[in-house]
């Protein structure tokens, strides 16, 4: 199936209904969606004061592999912006950098279509400084709209984070250039760590974990509220257990690197998984796809049903306890 075919799929099975408005939130492309471009519900990110869709295309899974004769990622990154996803989400280290190059060749003809969101996972000055310059030659742009400190450990320094050869004064250096539009943070491994980070330092936005696993509920607990006090924008990643999806119905349900991802002695369905982040008042879902297929199945869920109340959650946290 080729996009034009899976744009048309798509807007015969999602219906014109805005999940957003029902929550109070607005969608950029009004109450009347063009037939040929359905709209993925909106949500302010935060202090930021932009609306991004409340689903975000995650740079791994399909979006880090190679183009291949029968596949180029870009195609899906195309699709999801025709479905109304404007938010991107990569890294440098998805796969060396080729999920920014994935995303560069789309977004070389359809940079304002999108809200573009990458990061460095470097600590120093210096190093994140020339880790942003290569990924704005890959993404092919002059600017990002945000950029993120990658990946707080467990055992993070944060001593050495604002120091003047530290990662945050290259990130304010950006920021006053213009070439990043807003800062914020990234991290997995520790709720207490993710907490501890934005208490310290003023950023936009936060991205870490949340779903129904008890691995992931200290996140809800411990970052959360400190997030909302701060009003930021709260990205959920995760949301399906890893990159491999091993929450979601039909993916393997264990993995070998349990550092990263996450496991339950029951699954749930995928629309399932993006409801239970959609309901706890984050601002987007950022979710790995495969494929087209996914993508609608993704679509569906963010635009055509209500986010899971908090007994809806509960409910699901003990299916999957």
């Amino acid at each position: 199936m080729n996009r034009r075919e899976f744009i048309r799929k798509i807007a015969a099975v999602v219906a014109v209904r805005s999940a957003s408005e029902r929550l109070g939130f607005t969608s950029s492309y009004g109450k009347h969606p063009e037939p040929d471009k359905p709209a993925v519900p909106r949500r302010v990110l935060g202090k930021t004061g932009v609306q991004v869709s409340v689903l975000v295309l995650g740079g791994v899974a399909a979006m880090k592999e190679a183009p291949t004769a029968n596949f180029h990622p870009a195609e899906l990154a195309n699709a999801a912006l025709d479905c109304g996803i404007n938010y991107f989400d990569t890294a440098p280290a998805y796969a060396n950098g080729q999920s920014e190059r994935n995303y560069g060749q789309v977004l070389a003809t359809r940079r304002k279509e999108v809200f573009l969101a990458t990061k460095t996972g470097n600590r120093s000055y210096d190093g994140a400084m020339r880790e942003v310059e290569a990924s704005l030659k890959r993404l092919q742009t002059n600017y990002l709209d945000l950029l993120q400190v990658h990946g707080v450990r467990a055992k993070e320094d944060f001593t050495k984070w604002d120091k003047p050869d530290g990662v945050l004064k290259a990130l304010y250096k950006l920021k006053d250039e213009k070439t990043t539009r807003f800062i914020g943070v990234t991290g997995h491994e520790s709720a207490e760590s993710m907490r501890f980070a934005i208490e310290l330092f003023d950023f936009d936005t936060i991205l870490t974990t949340f779903n129904p696993t008890v691995r992931r509920r200290s996140y809800q607990k411990l970052v959360l509220p400190l997030a909302r006090e701060k009003k930021m924008g709260i990205l959920a990643m995760k949301v399906m257990g890893g990159g491999l999806g091993s929450l979601a119905v039909g993916n393997p349900i264990k993995n070998d690197d349990v550092w990263y991802h996450d496991m339950a002695p029951r699954q749930a369905k995928a629309g399932e998984l993006i409801r239970y982040a959609l309901g706890l008042r984050i601002s987007a879902a950022v979710v790995g796809m495969g494929s087209l297929k996914h993508l609608q199945v993704n679509v569906a869920a963010a635009r055509d049903v209500e986010p899971l109340n908090k007994t809806e959650r509960a409910a699901l946290e003990k299916h999957m306890s």
